[in-house]
């Protein structure tokens, strides 16, 4: 992965995908050097212990797809304030078996007149929890969880935002403080 400084507190990456094709990612949210380290430090310690499956996963159906359970009300909502939604999980493992080994909850959403206001809010409330990554070519936007094993609290986060851009009280919430 190749790193440079892009804009005042974005970092743009840019990584090779099977077919060669070169993917620009560029990162919103804002978390620190220390963060990042300290996160792949927490990715390390991750990868190498044992892991045990504590809860099963559950799922629900949503638009004709089996969603996580614990994203389902927040797609709900996303969607219908005209937030586009394609991907979601409650976790990912280093083994892509997300109901066996949980790392970090994400959710996809497409570009369209609503995404970018939902992301500059959920950005602002939930601060350094979120990761935001906007692929440009793909026009859509990554949100996951910065921290690892974070996952309900991210999806209860994300669900709280959910429900109050789509009330349109967006302005009115106070924010947590990175």
């Amino acid at each position: 992965m190749n790193e440079q400084l892009h804009g005042a507190n974005c970092w743009k990456w840019e990584r090779d995908v099977l077919d060669s094709e070169r993917i620009e990612e560029v990162v919103l949210s804002e978390q620190d050097r220390p963060l990042w380290i300290k996160r792949r430090e927490e990715l390390a310690v991750w990868a190498e212990r044992e892991k045990k499956t504590l809860v099963p996963k559950r799922t629900r159906m949503f638009e004709g797809e089996e969603v996580d359970a614990e994203l389902y009300e927040c797609l709900r909502l996303l969607n219908a304030a005209g937030v586009r939604t394609e991907f979601s999980c409650a976790g990912v493992s280093m083994l892509d078996e997300p109901e066996d080994h949980s790392l970090y909850a994400y959710v996809t959403l497409h570009e369209g007149t609503q995404t970018r206001p939902f992301v500059d809010y959920a950005l602002r409330r939930m601060g350094r929890r979120i990761l935001v990554v906007w692929e440009p070519q793909r026009r859509r936007y990554d949100l996951s969880s910065f921290y690892i094993r974070h996952n309900r609290s991210f999806c209860l986060l994300l669900e709280a935002c959910a429900r109050d851009f789509a009330a349109g009280l967006p302005e009115q919430q106070p924010f947590i403080t990175p």
